[in-house]
């Protein structure tokens, strides 16, 4: 074996091993040529194409580093027990990774970075993003994909956009996103809210819906509600698209937490879907980090072009920067890697959430995922009795130390409100999942 070979073999050995720690500065180049009696050059030719693995990364006048792989560095969080922020944890973010596919795609893309791109985004990540898709049983043209800041950025454009149907009202799920809810209002759009439930819909109020009103769209969260952390079946994901392509209605897909699916066998809205009526949201901010405002749209043919020239009055391009740091990432093989640590992660809270929630249940309060084996979610919610008076409920809860959240702001204004609370465990350790929970039925 040549000394490259033994060298790179035992230089990545020893980073895969953790005996050099991620994020750690490595020995230098002439302290490795002296303690493996090579030459500068072969030590060079090493660390050149541990980077190009992602392994390493270098700083100029420094040194190399290892990249980041797991998550360390939490800070504290206080005896408080946060089962209000729906932001993922912050350590979790693949930050050190990141900032070396920044430093990457400056050096590659350094003409595009300069100038203005597509409005559809760069062709190379939409390229990428094409065969990740596909992962998730969304087989679309490259031409239907565009990418947009952030998911709201995409409802923002849909909201504003005239339609084949030529119809104007849109139909959301109640509760629901509460900044679309809020664009709509501020922009006086015509709206109306359909209830949905730890049961779903009323499809039969759903057909009457959609035959007797003008709906332009019909928007909803297939999987992983927010604010109720349920999913629709199989069943109702087929019986939507029927009464969509019945009733010249197309579905907004929000599939915002399409990466934390654990059954391969779950197919998206879009699946389903033989006649374009499905518009495909997806986000990058729950399994990567919110300031990243990378989100991907797949459109119908029928409105792509005035999609496109919507998005370019509204921003030109997104950012050129994200989008060429996010393509190096997954063509590196770094989003698969954290997507499953980060995955594992968060399920283990939402299961040891759900077993909380089973274990204190009590006739005080309703839980919303009754059944979650399939579509175990980060995030749940709790129904109490019509007489609770939320304000003083959430007070209790804060001198017990639990922070916990409303979903007042996720219904329309005088749509019929239920007294959820949302419980979100992003932000909550796992050994005080259990007793967040007893805390939270006690002050009930």
């Amino acid at each position: 074996m040549y000394k490259y070979q033994a060298l790179f073999q035992r230089m990545e050995e020893l980073i895969q091993n953790e005996q050099y720690k991620t994020g750690a500065k490595l020995p230098s180049i002439r302290s490795l040529a002296e303690q493996y009696v090579c030459s500068k050059s072969t030590v060079i030719k090493v660390f050149q194409e541990l980077e190009k693995r992602h392994l390493v990364y270098s700083v100029p006048k420094s040194g190399y580093y290892v990249v980041k792989r797991s998550f360390e560095g939490k800070e504290s969080k206080g005896t408080k027990i946060d089962f209000a922020t729906s932001a993922p944890d912050w350590s979790h973010f693949p930050y050190v990774d990141f900032q070396h596919c920044i430093n990457k795609a400056i050096d590659t893309y350094q003409h595009e970075l300069f100038v203005y791109g597509t409005p559809q985004g760069l062709p190379s990540l939409i390229e990428i993003v094409q065969k990740q898709l596909e992962g998730y049983q969304v087989f679309a043209k490259s031409e239907q994909i565009f990418i947009t800041s952030g998911v709201q950025q995409a409802l923002a454009i849909l909201n504003s956009l005239p339609f084949p149907n030529r119809k104007t009202k849109i139909l959301i799920e109640q509760p629901s996103y509460h900044l679309l809810i809020q664009h709509a209002e501020m922009n006086n759009l015509p709206m109306l809210g359909i209830r949905r439930s730890a049961e779903g819909l009323n499809f039969a109020e759903l057909e009457k819906l959609f035959r007797e009103e003008d709906i332009k769209f019909f928007y909803t969260m297939p999987r992983f509600h927010n604010p109720l952390g349920t999913s629709y079946s199989q069943k109702e994901m087929k019986e939507l698209v029927r009464l969509a392509d019945q009733y010249d209605v197309y579905l907004v897909e929000d599939d915002y937490l399409a990466d934390y699916e654990q059954d391969s066998k779950i197919d998206p809205l879009y699946a389903y879907d033989v006649n374009e009526r499905v518009i495909y949201l997806k986000s990058y901010s729950k399994i990567m980090f919110p300031g990243l405002r990378v989100g991907v749209a797949v459109v119908p043919r029928a409105i792509m072009e005035a999609f496109q020239q919507y998005k370019k009055i509204l921003d030109i391009d997104s950012s050129m920067i994200s989008q060429a740091a996010l393509e190096i990432y997954i063509k590196s093989g770094m989003f698969e890697r954290h997507k499953k640590r980060i995955r594992e992660s968060y399920i283990s809270r939402a299961r040891l959430l759900y077993e909380a929630l089973v274990k204190h249940q009590n006739d005080r309060f309703t839980m919303g995922n009754r059944n979650p084996s399939s579509s175990l979610c980060m995030h749940t919610h709790i129904v109490l009795p019509s007489t609770t008076n939320m304000n003083q409920f959430m007070r209790r809860l804060e001198k017990e130390e639990v922070l916990i959240e409303s979903v007042n702001r996720n219904y329309m204004n005088g749509f019929p409100q239920e007294k959820i609370v949302k419980i979100n465990v992003f932000n909550v350790e796992e050994s005080m999942i259990e007793e967040g929970v007893r805390r939270l039925v006690r002050s009930r």
